[in-house]
């Protein structure tokens, strides 16, 4: 019983997996202080407020504090934003540089000389007008 939770574990995409878990959780503190320490102070100098939570309307005597989910909404955005122009941009960037297009196909037609229609690239005559066409060459 245990040989086999062994192998589970020791499987390659378990191992990627829980190191991507620990990387992001990593990350995740260092975009979480980024924008509470930089992008936040900004919007409430425009704003003038950045913490929403003390917002409530009461009904019948129970309050109901709207706030706090309008600052967990700004947070998530601003949190997003942040990973996506500073994060999966530059990245997207870099993958799409590092592409190589994939060399083109050869050809498996050319045109005939006489009439200008579409044969195999074999082919010694025209199909469509019979004319004696050269090798490869078009």
């Amino acid at each position: 019983m245990l040989d086999g939770f062994k192998k589970f574990i020791l499987r390659g995409n378990v191992v990627d997996m829980a190191v991507g878990v620990v990387i992001g959780a990593a990350f995740g503190g260092v975009v979480t202080s980024l924008v509470k320490s930089l992008i936040e102070p900004l919007i409430a100098l425009l704003v003038g407020k950045h913490d929403y939570s003390s917002l409530a309307f009461p009904i019948g005597g129970t309050s109901f504090p709207y706030g706090l989910l309008l600052t967990a909404l700004v947070n998530f955005l601003l949190i997003a934003a942040a990973v996506y122009f500073f994060v999966v941009t530059p990245v997207n960037a870099l993958v799409a540089r590092m592409r190589k297009d994939p060399a083109p196909a050869d050809p498996t037609t050319k045109k005939c000389p006489e009439c200008l229609s579409e044969i195999p690239i074999d082919a010694r005559r025209c199909s469509h007008c019979t004319q004696p066409v050269m090798g490869r060459a078009a």
